[in-house]
């Protein structure tokens, strides 16, 4: 795949945010709102564009945390953290490996250390996919009623 990733800007955070998933993905949909294109402009979002459309996205640091997390000390050690989300109609057709390993070289060129990573239980894919990078299950919370799993791939 030919991917860049580039600075996140106000028109992809709004396409980003009209993104729409299928149950039970749809926890990921957005509501399109001048906080929500706040955030996702915010230094620590970039795009990923192929062929100058936006086919997905990243965060890392406190922006790719759940907040609930703090409250049972899902975040205590000193890791990376990561977030990411792929455009809905390119999600099951294969891309997620390639797709991941891109983003983590991304990151890994900026930073060092431990990575980590928080995902809704009931996302089977994304959770095998990140086993298959090494990231294990390292603890679990609630937050409004949806479990969500840390995990984390030690440098």
């Amino acid at each position: 795949m030919n991917w860049t990733t580039r600075r996140m800007t106000d028109t992809y955070a709004i396409e980003i945010l009209s993104w729409k998933y299928e149950k039970p993905y749809d926890l990921y949909n957005n509501v399109l709102s001048g906080e929500a294109i706040l955030e996702l402009t915010s230094p620590s979002y970039h795009a990923i564009v192929s062929d100058e459309k936006v086919i997905g996205f990243f965060c890392t640091g406190k922006d790719a945390q759940v907040p609930a997390g703090n409250q049972v000390g899902a975040y205590e050690n000193d890791c990376i953290d990561i977030g990411l989300g792929m455009r809905p109609d390119l999600t099951g057709k294969g891309l997620g490996a390639e797709f991941f390993k891109y983003i983590l070289k991304q990151v890994m060129e900026k930073n060092s250390g431990c990575l980590r990573l928080t995902v809704a239980d009931f996302n089977k894919r994304a959770i095998r996919l990140y086993e298959k990078f090494n990231f294990e299950k390292t603890c679990e919370f609630l937050r409004n009623d949806q479990k969500f799993i840390v995990m984390v791939k030690e440098d």
